[in-house]
């Protein structure tokens, strides 16, 4: 049966939705507490289009406007090509004891390179790299310029925007057998107090918040947050942070 007229003018009329209009976002990573509070907060914010994950396996996710890109466990020629203008780059490990997150694709740290050249790829053009790291490793001079011949390579690709946020990542917990091997480990436990506050770890949700900030203010160029401004976005007045930041 075809359509009367009038439904036909009524379906052309119909504002198109911000879903579809809006270009999609990779997210490679979306693990731990960080990739999933990125992934809440991306999804949540009305502000970015379909948000396409990585996964190594389907899985079906209970929020709307997000859905999976089956990978390879390796970056080759077999990952399809999904268009997007946003790519997202995390770290966090997965938690084990979530199934979804077994399922979920999260890059290595040698495979960085490859995984942004297949965004490029894929049409992105802004991309945005949340890099933890050891507290009180990374040299002064590093924590605010590129500080590997990856991410010198990464920001040569091609990007208008490329965004590498450093965030200090939570000692590890490790079980230490003999008492004199957790004598040693508690004699140098001491040393984290040495940390300053500024080189913190910061909660997940504040460090999704610091992303989402700079995505929507962020110019064109290379830009790098430290941890020492990090920490700070955390403490309150993001916006305007990440504002001063970015020169806006």
């Amino acid at each position: 049966m075809l359509p009367e007229p009038f439904q036909a003018l009524q379906a052309a009329s119909r504002p198109v939705s911000r879903a579809a209009a809006v270009p999609a976002v990779l997210l490679a990573g979306a693990t731990g507490a960080l990739g999933n509070e990125m992934l809440r907060r991306l999804a949540g914010s009305g502000l970015f289009g379909p948000i396409l994950v990585l996964a190594r396996e389907p899985i079906t996710d209970g929020l709307r406007g997000v859905s999976c890109v089956l990978v390879a466990p390796e970056v080759d020629a077999s990952w399809p090509q999904p268009a997007a203008l946003t790519g997202v780059v995390l770290f966090d490990p997965p938690r084990l004891f979530y199934d979804r997150e077994r399922a979920l694709w999260t890059p290595r740290p040698d495979q960085f390179q490859a995984v942004a050249g297949w965004m490029r790829g894929c049409g992105v053009r802004t991309l945005v790299v949340v890099l933890p790291h050891a507290q009180g490793r990374l040299p002064q001079a590093l924590k605010r310029g590129l500080a590997s011949l990856d991410e010198q390579a990464v920001a040569a690709l091609g990007f208008e925007r490329v965004l590498f946020v450093r965030s200090a990542q939570k000692p590890q917990v490790a079980a230490h057998k003999g008492l004199l091997n957790r004598a040693a480990h508690w004699m140098l436990a001491s040393v984290r107090f040495m940390v300053p506050g500024s080189e913190q770890p910061v909660r997940a949700a504040k460090v999704a918040e610091l992303v989402t900030a700079a995505l929507q203010l962020a110019p064109p160029g290379i830009h790098v947050a430290a941890p020492e401004l990090v920490w700070r976005a955390a403490q309150g007045n993001l916006r305007e942070l990440v504002k001063a930041w970015l020169g806006r």
